[in-house]
């Protein structure tokens, strides 16, 4: 008997295992590092290379021959994986050299350096456990915290000493604040000087950051686990900057904003980015790192929020700025001083610079999420075929990574200067279902959605009952042209379900004012739109959907919008499954929702609003509570707060408390029987 879905689904951690991640290209293109286990079931990550001429493929570094012990993790790297939400274990993260002829790692807190043409491994002695080791840029060093301190050690066997210690047990030097890493995209803490001589270094003091408690009440032996976590409308870290040169010399960076969002330092400039509190202004500097003097290169401002885009600052050959800003309502790629790209097409993301050359990422439809590069005269397209892409450029030399609805998995292809393709094979388990899915748009703002139908089901042959499947937040999308975006729809569609997920306003890929529609509301723009989809494809299939029943489920966002749905529009909505969800934005967390509600002492009504509490003597539906009691992200306080006034309205609900777990879900047997308790309760 084959094995179910749910489970398979669980084992592979959502079918991502086997499939090759981390590409670094060699300067010559000649070389591919990358990350991969050696099955889609199995969670050791190893660390491979591929030669771009040979075509040949070795395994590098198999941590099961170091003997380390993969649950034996630092608590900060256990956080860093929960940020980056890294579902697998072993070589999960490593740095490589400039000329990639080395890299380092962390395993189960100890560090290592690998000679990559050899394989030869060796573990370096440290005072302590390792986070996020780095190469000198020459590979003479490797930096790395410990402690919370930042330390450098020579590869020659010279000494190991720290370049900064923490203060205090609330600082730490080198590592990236819980706000960086959650909600900017940045997990490192400093970064190398192209002369491998000094680093820019982040201090961080989490001292003014209000104390939080989690506690596992499964477990009343064990001690709550104390965190520092800036809600909305409270203290955020105290972040400085610091030039830390291999000489003992010290030199502070200075800034007045917030949010240091990035850092970049290449041949051209030592480059900062950052964001004031509300958001609305990005600041780029260019640093003098023998003095920390800072000189202010562009200022971004909008009256909404600035967006924060991947892989920039950069710099082109010649020293020109690559920059991503948004401009006539589209986010365009601007080089120099120039916008390269036209408002209709929405950059997402910088993902290389490679000499004269950019690789970016954009959408002209919001559904695909296509290459291009801009080589200093013209935008080129990389990527032809319909679905999503991602990819590297090093030397000539690129990494394409593709998936689309009409095949499995994720292709991962070599195109080497010559054109000539190698691909890179992916060992994911097949998920061994079928997709009957249909993208279009629905409603009358055109709701890029897609329909999950059974394979089973004949249409006109009766009225399925509905599954409303939404993430609906902002800045995140479940409506996309590849297969792995529907796995889970089409197997509550299998269970006797037509399956709808739709993106609503907020959602990227269709420009600023789209997304900026959800300023000051984070509830009725996304709770109008899911009904708006709803009706839209009901007119689409009139003899297939059953309007008088109507469930909605999600996870965190998604969750706040399912019991959202049960709450104010019982009419439409008759069963909702709420998975982690924020019910009161006063209890999460600063940067996201400061961007989209403002202040709460300023704007209380505007928190009132996207508010569930208010709401909760108008429960007359269904609503199962979900939430894992070790979350650090969407703490468990959510649920039991909104559960407490349901219980003072006198309104039946249920939850499902589960002990010991985080907003990933990662463990295998919750991960399961999550799905199937999900489809009984509907």
């Amino acid at each position: 008997m084959s094995e179910s879905f749910p489970r398979l689904s669980a084992r592979t951690r959502r079918f991502t295992l086997g499939v090759p991640r981390g590409f670094t290209i060699s300067p010559d293109g000649g070389r591919v590092v990358f990350l991969r286990t050696k099955s889609g079931t199995d969670p050791v990550t190893c660390l491979w290379e591929l030669d771009t001429e040979t075509h040949v493929e070795r395994l590098v570094v198999d941590p099961r021959t170091l003997h380390a012990d993969e649950e034996d993790l630092p608590p900060e790297e256990r956080a860093r994986r929960e940020r980056s939400r890294e579902a697998a274990g072993g070589v999960v993260a490593y740095a490589t050299d400039a000329a990639v002829r080395q890299a380092c790692f962390a395993l189960s807190g100890g560090l290592y350096v690998v000679e990559l043409a050899s394989g030869q491994t060796r573990a370096l002695s440290t005072p302590g456990r390792v986070i996020d080791p780095r190469l000198s840029p020459d590979g003479r060093h490797v930096a790395y915290v410990c402690d919370g301190a930042l330390r450098v050690q020579a590869l020659d066997g010279g000494d190991d000493r720290a370049l900064a210690r923490p203060e205090s047990e609330t600082v730490t030097y080198g590592l990236a604040e819980f706000i960086a890493a959650e909600e900017m995209d940045r997990m490192r803490g400093y970064w190398w000087a192209p002369s491998s001589d000094a680093l820019l270094v982040e201090r961080a003091d989490d001292a003014p950051v209000h104390l939080w408690h989690i506690a596992d009440p499964a477990n009343p032996g064990r001690p709550p686990v104390a965190q520092r976590y800036p809600a909305a409308g409270t203290p955020n870290a105290l972040t400085e900057l610091f030039v830390l040169g291999l000489d003992g010399s010290r030199v502070p960076v200075p800034f007045d904003e917030e949010y240091l969002v990035t850092a970049a330092w290449d041949s051209h400039a030592l480059s900062i980015v950052t964001l004031t509190r509300d958001q609305r202004t990005m600041r780029l500097f260019s640093v003098d790192p023998a003095t920390g003097a800072t000189s202010l290169v562009r200022e971004d401002t909008d009256p909404a929020w600035v967006d924060i885009v991947g892989g920039v600052p950069a710099h082109l050959d010649d020293g020109s700025l690559v920059w991503v800003a948004g401009s006539e309502g589209g986010h365009r790629l601007i080089v120099g001083d120039r916008a390269v790209t036209p408002p209709t097409l929405q950059v997402r993301a910088v993902l290389d610079v490679d000499h004269d050359s950019v690789l970016f990422s954009a959408s002209g439809d919001p559904t695909e999420i296509h290459l291009w590069t801009w080589d200093g005269h013209s935008l080129l397209p990389v990527s032809t075929r319909s679905g999503v892409f991602s990819g590297r450029m090093s030397g000539g030399v690129g990494v394409l990574t593709e998936q689309s609805l009409d095949d499995e998995g994720v292709s991962t292809t070599v195109v080497r200067r010559d054109g000539m393709a190698v691909p890179i094979p992916s060992f994911a388990e097949r998920p061994g279902l079928d997709l009957r899915v249909s993208l279009g748009r629905s409603g009358h703002r055109e709701l890029a959605t897609a329909v999950v139908l059974p394979t089973w089901y004949e249409p006109g042959s009766g009225k399925l009952p509905v599954l409303m499947d939404p993430y609906g937040g902002p800045h995140a999308q479940r409506v996309l042209n590849r297969r792995g975006a529907f796995l889970e729809s089409q197997w509550f569609a299998e269970q006797g379900f037509a399956v709808i997920v739709a993106d609503g306003r907020g959602t990227p890929g269709r420009g600023t004012e789209w997304e900026r529609a959800v300023l000051g509301d984070l509830a009725t723009p996304a709770l109008e739109d899911q009904i708006d989809a709803l009706h839209g494809v009901a007119e689409q299939y009139p003899d297939d959907l059953d309007l008088t029943r109507v469930a909605i489920r999600g996870w965190s966002f998604g969750g706040y919008l399912a019991a959202l749905a049960v709450l104010r529009r019982p009419d439409v909505f008759h069963a909702a499954v709420a998975g982690a969800p924020v019910t009161d934005w006063r209890l999460y967390d600063t940067c996201y929702t400061e961007r989209y509600l403002g202040d709460p002492e300023a704007q209380p009504e505007v928190y009132e609003k996207s508010s569930l509490f208010a709401d909760a003597a108008k429960l007359e539906r269904p609503l199962l509570l979900i939430h894992g009691l070790a979350d650090d992200n969407v703490v468990a306080a959510h649920t039991l707060r909104l559960s407490s006034a349901l219980l003072a309205a006198g309104r039946q609900h249920s939850v499902l408390p589960l002990s010991g777990v985080t907003h990933m879900t990662p463990q295998e047997v919750v991960a399961e029987n999550l799905l199937l308790l999900q489809v009984d309760f509907l």
